[in-house]
């Protein structure tokens, strides 16, 4: 069964029949003397797009993949971890899907391999990916792979019934909060996409000095936080918590993404009717999940994993990623649509998706995430300053 976030199941989606967009040519990866397992950290919730991906490689080259190993971990929890492997001359994980916050946090800490040594047998990423996408990958500093990629948000998501009237700006959820205590709710950034887009939007939507500079330019967004702060009762540690207690009417108001929008409300996790806001100001912070490979991997594995990326760069693979809308869309290469997904992905998100996505993204400005050595910043500058105010 296959996994569609970091809290909730669903079902594996079937693979797609599409034409493969033209790669330059490059070496083929070499293959092993005999077929290798191969052990994947996914500490993004990122197996709901890929899982599907990577059995369908172990289903057709066998001869290359004996099997894949699926482990999940917290984001923050992980460098810790291949660090403490890489001190023992011991790593046991081969590949590791992340977002921008793991991602951030190895190449602070120089865990991931360079694979600009590898370029040759890699596709023209510039090529393949779309032109977002590709704005992403550049903050992988040739140390990983985009794999899927959406516009996330930041986004307010709301129960009508109970908010009949939404804010419609930073100031106005800051006054709904005060007069609505503990009815508003986002997750610690540093392991939750929403939590952390919601971090990186807010010094557009406040007009800051430096919507680049955590530090120094976000003077605004820091108070911001401290005052909405005061009016939150805890943040919780993912995502998944938040979406549950929307769909329990714990909290009437949270922070959302498209994908953390569409994919709760397909599973029955949050109800059908819940609504979704973009505020005034509104930038999109993109977002997308790389593969990276922990320095320590043996060099045959690591000819093994050239090869896999290659595969799931491919239309065909990459129109999995739609899955059931939650990191909508999601492939990363372009001319992918949705007409190419599988036939349940279709069904979901023509169900659940929203008509105002398109014009939303077509029509406001899109902004790549914090450099790394900014988001490692932001994120802990928010942990002293804001998480630390709730224990």
């Amino acid at each position: 069964m296959k996994v569609t976030r970091r809290t909730f199941v669903g079902t594996a989606a079937g693979a797609a029949v599409a034409t493969m967009l033209p790669l330059k040519v490059f070496a083929q990866a070499k293959k092993p003397a005999s077929p290798v397992t191969i052990t994947i950290a996914d500490v993004a919730g990122n197996l709901a797009l890929t899982q599907g991906m990577f059995e369908a490689y172990a289903a057709e080259k066998a001869d290359w993949v004996s099997s894949f190993a699926f482990t999940k971990a917290p984001a923050p929890e992980l460098p810790g971890k291949i660090k403490a492997q890489q001190a023992a001359g011991k790593v046991d994980i081969d590949l590791v899907l992340t977002g921008t916050d793991a991602l951030s946090a190895g190449l602070d800490q120089g865990l991931w391999i360079d694979l600009a040594a590898h370029k040759s047998e890699l596709p023209n990423l510039e090529q393949v990916l779309q032109p977002q996408a590709f704005k992403m990958q550049a903050l992988a500093k040739d140390q990983g792979v985009v794999i899927t990629y959406y516009p996330s948000g930041p986004l307010i998501e709301y129960m009508p019934d109970k908010v009949p009237t939404p804010p419609k700006s930073a100031q106005e959820l800051l006054e709904w909060a005060k007069a609505n205590k503990n009815r508003f709710i986002y997750a610690r950034p540093a392991n939750s996409g929403p939590g952390r887009t919601f971090l990186m939007g807010l010094p557009y939507l406040l007009g800051d000095s430096d919507p680049r500079d955590p530090a120094k330019g976000w003077a605004k967004t820091w108070d911001y936080l401290a005052a909405l702060g005061e009016h939150i009762e805890y943040y919780p540690t993912g995502t998944g918590q938040v979406m549950k207690e929307l769909g329990e009417g714990t909290r009437d108001i949270v922070v959302s993404t498209t994908g953390w929008d569409i994919n709760p409300r397909a599973l029955g996790i949050v109800p059908a009717e819940a609504k979704v806001q973009k505020l005034d100001g509104f930038h999109w912070v993109t977002d997308a999940h790389y593969a990276v490979i922990p320095k320590g991997v043996s060099d045959e594995k690591i000819g093994v994993l050239i090869d896999v990326l290659n595969y799931i760069l491919q239309p065909k693979q990459q129109a999995i990623a739609y899955d059931a809308g939650y990191f909508y869309p999601g492939p990363a290469v372009k001319d992918v649509t949705l007409e190419m997904a599988p036939q349940e992905s279709q069904d979901t998100i023509k169900e659940f998706g929203r008509p105002e996505y398109a014009d939303w993204i077509a029509n406001n400005p899109l902004e790549v995430p914090l450099e790394p050595k900014q988001l490692v910043e932001a994120f802990r500058i928010w942990d002293e300053k804001i998480g630390a105010k709730k224990g």
